[in-house]
């Protein structure tokens, strides 16, 4: 009874917060050609322009350049004196699948079961959620809400942070199938309640395996058939992975787990994204020679193992980075989500450039997710997902992003959040920015 209670409390806490939120309708549709002007552009690829000028018609961004000269008659956003970045980029999250982690019934990140590629993330995805805003108004302007649990959670989708319903929100729709590895390190696991036994676990491992194994050599018998007899929705989830039209993430930790993950892949044809990869740093020679992208997740952590170098976290992005591995900054959860930008500030405090950093959270992430033909830099022919801060957008003391657009749709960047610093600024007399 006492439980049910609690629930009650903070399911109508959450329900008064998110009617507590003003309306905020997504943007209409860019109606004319804007130009941003006399800012310091930081493309995305490592290019910073000062004094630059970016142009952007229904949508696409048609000239990146130096210098404030425009053509008359067009409706010009003043930058002076403000960086201008690519809208940050947020993968592997639950944003918008959980909005209050101990109430059950707004939780929709997870199926009962073991294998579930056909689930899709994006049709729970709640356009709704009042952590959206708060999130964008730190420069996020795209996430990739994610699956979770069993051996295969299900397909993910790629959205923009400014949308009536998911069907608007969709950015690129079911772009990756999500694993969690099996692992025979031994960490104490459980089942009802009696902790397993170093022999249990590895017996666990090798079941669940075979599981996988069997799986995928059956999924890629109906991939290559060209009418099967009945349609399978598990199978045909996995299509994708073995034509490369989908990617297969793969979150896993141990090193040995990592070399075992992407061996399995690569006997498939398939070069998995390794998501989290602690252990990562250890073979990046391997991880290197098999050319696999890693989704790393926050610098600001505690590190997986006693003996590691306490700040081994906060140096993990410099390691991968001159190991020539493609690496994207990721951070667990959903509301967590604001602090994006400031998890690869740490990552430039120790030893990445600024610019660098900034990759790992625009052109990095785009590259990794396959949307990088549309954006994550700041060039001609992308679209316009463009913030301008009036600070460092990586630092959390100078962040403060006073305009944000989304395909060119200018994004109301009011908040929850802001709303009740306003409300209580009154309150006390206190003079609101």
């Amino acid at each position: 009874m006492r439980k049910f209670i609690y629930q009650f409390i903070a399911l109508s806490l959450a329900t008064t917060a998110t009617f507590a939120q003003a309306t905020i309708s997504p943007a209409k549709p860019q109606a004319g050609t804007i130009a941003i002007v006399g800012g310091t552009i930081h493309v995305g690829n490592g290019q910073v322009i000062q004094n630059g000028t970016i142009i952007f018609s229904k949508g696409k961004i048609i000239s990146v350049k130096e210098g404030n000269a425009v053509p008359q008659d067009i409706a010009i956003v003043h930058a002076e004196g403000k960086q201008i970045y690519p809208g940050f980029i947020a993968p592997n999250n639950a944003m918008g699948l959980v909005e209050v982690e101990s109430v059950r019934a707004t939780r929709d990140a997870q199926e009962t079961g073991t294998i579930n590629p056909h689930v899709r993330s994006i049709i729970a995805y709640n356009t709704e959620s009042r952590i959206i805003p708060t999130v964008r108004s730190n420069g996020t302007l795209l996430s990739q809400p994610t699956p979770e649990g069993g051996l295969v959670s299900g397909t993910s989708s790629i959205v923009q942070l400014d949308a009536w319903n998911w069907e608007d929100a969709a950015y690129k729709k079911d772009m990756a199938v999500h694993f969690n590895w099996p692992t025979a390190k031994t960490r104490g696991g459980r089942r009802g309640g009696a902790a397993l036994s170093e022999e249990q676990q590895k017996e666990r491992y090798q079941k669940q395996l075979a599981e996988l194994q069997n799986y995928f050599a059956e999924a890629r018998a109906y991939a290559n058939t060209e009418k099967p007899n009945t349609f399978n929705a598990r199978f045909d989830a996995m299509k994708g992975l073995f034509n490369g039209t989908k990617k297969a993430m793969v979150n896993v930790n141990d090193q040995k787990d990592i070399i075992v993950a992407v061996k399995f892949f690569e006997n498939f044809g398939i070069t998995p994204v390794l998501v989290g990869a602690e252990d990562a740093v250890e073979i990046t020679g391997f991880l290197k020679d098999h050319n696999v992208p890693i989704i790393m997740y926050e610098s600001q952590s505690l590190p997986g193992n006693d003996d590691d170098d306490v700040y081994l976290p906060y140096k993990n992005a410099k390691i991968l980075h001159d190991a020539g591995l493609l690496i994207a900054m990721s951070v667990d959860g959903y509301w967590q989500q604001r602090n994006l930008p400031f998890m690869a500030g740490v990552s430039a405090a120790y030893g990445l450039t600024k610019e660098e950093a900034l990759a790992t959270i625009t052109s990095n992430t785009a590259k990794i997710l396959g949307i990088d033909n549309t954006t994550g830099t700041l060039e001609v022919g992308k679209d316009a997902n463009i913030i301008i801060s009036e600070g460092d957008a990586l630092d959390m003391m100078t962040n403060n992003i006073t305009t944000a657009f989304i395909q060119g749709r200018s994004i109301d960047l009011n908040n929850v959040q802001k709303q009740l610093y306003k409300k209580y600024a009154e309150k006390y007399g206190i003079k609101a920015d």
